[in-house]
């Protein structure tokens, strides 16, 4: 599992390894969770993405749907499946919390982000739908985090990345929001101080999604 598997001898966590888009597979990490948590779970993050037509260069106008499928499959609807399984076995504490990371192309068009807009869109909308039962039923909640460009395995596949980032960073006027600052705020979402957050896709990017243009990029055209 190499740094992973030196993450959890630092935390004293254990692994258990999981295809995310396996039922069969999710259904085994959810009960050998609680087995080893000694009861039901407080929170989930859901943090994958990937995209084939991204890694193999096929633009959006051309894709391999094949690779379209299983990009949808990873990111998107693994996260129904793991909500579905954690409904079904009534995993989750009351008031626990469920995120999923997702960024902002699924509401405006960044044309190399590919079908990854397509899968964050499908996912933020799983997270509305899937939600209202978690919280009607379990009342447990489940929101999205809209997450500033940050530099992800996934990510750095994407054409242009690197000056995307800049950009975000000169139109932001907090600048970006890093993965820790990331990690922070999810760690909000999953307290008892957000209790009655739910269905939400919150915006964590440092103002990015509201803004228009900034002195910064105006600059570079004068």
């Amino acid at each position: 599992m190499g740094n992973l598997d030196d993450l959890a001898k630092k935390t004293g966590s254990q692994i258990i390894p999981a295809d995310a888009t396996s039922v069969e597979d999710l259904e085994n990490l959810v009960e050998k969770s609680m087995e080893i948590l000694g009861g039901k779970i407080d929170f989930v993050l859901h943090s994958i993405g990937m995209s084939v037509n991204v890694r193999k260069k096929n633009p959006y106008t051309d894709p391999n749907y094949d690779y379209t499928k299983k990009g949808w499959d990873v990111s998107a609807v693994s996260f129904h499946k793991l909500l579905n399984v954690l409904y079904h076995k009534n995993a989750m504490k009351e008031w626990g919390s469920i995120v999923a990371l997702t960024y902002m192309a699924a509401q405006r068009v960044f044309p190399d982000y590919n079908d990854m807009a397509d899968n964050k869109a499908y996912l933020e909308s799983i997270a509305r739908s899937f939600g209202y039962f978690f919280g009607r039923d379990h009342k447990v909640r489940v929101n999205t985090i809209s997450q500033s460009p940050t530099a992800t395995t996934a990510g750095n596949g994407v054409k242009g990345f690197d000056g995307f980032i800049n950009y975000s960073e000169k139109m932001s006027p907090l600048g970006n929001a890093s993965a820790l600052e990331c990690a922070d705020y999810t760690i909000t979402l999953f307290s008892d101080l957000t209790k009655k957050v739910t269905l939400q896709n919150l915006f964590h990017d440092g103002g990015f999604s509201n803004m228009g243009v900034s002195t910064a990029v105006m600059e570079k055209f004068e």
